[in-house]
């Protein structure tokens, strides 16, 4: 009850504190600000249900954007982090660049997709990607590296080739960290397909903040950032009970 009960009163409180600030003027006040520019939650709630169809549409389009940029980013991290494992070589080579990798931030980089690019989904894909690709990758390189070596020594006793080690040893060993890995993915990667939205697009929820920041919509741009707190919610919480089903002693491991 403490997981469900004490965060709901908690979001209540501070919705409602938020609610009796804003209706005052208190925080338009505090901030030297137009009214219209801080909208309360009731009027945020307004614009949810008056812009539902145009929150839908964008909605739809950068979860796919999401959903893609993800499904490309656990593909090539996964695929990393074996190539690694199994090579010292490859390991000694990449691993560095890919820690590099991460100095550079992606969102400079993305005008330099879309000229390459043009403004289809392509550059949305490579910037969710880039940034989703690290987590996953040195988590599940780790997951593979973290493996009791008794247990592979028992089947190399057994005449297991280094592929069955691998497989049935290694892999299983490694999905906590690996969803742990695409738990951190998911959370940062709303934030991702804004930025990618941002430098050039013509439809999702990135795009509608900007068109809604112009126009001095401050509501239904709160109302889009719910929608897209919404979907990151359900998306986390859909890959913690995947987790929940394939990796169940890893939960059972941290208590």
């Amino acid at each position: 009850m403490k997981r469900w009960v004490l965060p709901t009163l908690l979001i209540a409180v501070l919705i409602g504190a938020w609610q009796i600030a804003a209706s005052t003027g208190a925080i338009a006040d505090a901030l030297n600000l137009d009214p219209i520019l801080v909208p309360s939650p009731a009027e945020i709630a307004e614009s949810l249900w008056q812009n539902r169809a145009l929150l839908l549409e964008d909605a739809w389009v950068t979860l796919r954007e999401m959903l893609f940029g993800l499904g490309f980013a656990v593909l090539f991290g996964l695929a990393f982090a074996v190539a690694m494992h199994l090579s010292e070589t490859l390991r000694i080579a990449f691993y560095p660049l890919i820690v590099t990798s991460q100095t550079i931030p992606v969102i400079a980089i993305a005008p330099i997709l879309v000229v390459w690019f043009g403004f289809g989904i392509g550059p949305k894909l490579w910037v969710i990607a880039l940034i989703c690709f690290f987590p996953i990758t040195v988590n599940t390189l780790a997951g593979l590296r973290s493996v009791d070596p008794e247990a592979k020594k028992m089947k190399r006793t057994l005449d297991a080739s280094r592929g069955q080690i691998l497989w049935r040893v290694e892999a299983p060993a490694s999905l906590p960290q690996l969803f742990s890995g695409v738990r951190i993915a998911v959370a940062i990667a709303a934030i991702a397909a804004v930025f990618a939205e941002w430098v050039g697009a013509d439809s999702g929820l990135g795009h509608l903040i900007l068109i809604s920041q112009s126009q001095l919509q401050t509501a239904r741009v709160f109302a889009t950032v719910v929608v897209l707190s919404g979907i990151a919610i359900a998306l986390f919480w859909s890959v913690a009970l995947a987790e929940r089903r394939l990796a169940w002693w890893g939960r059972e491991g941290r208590g």
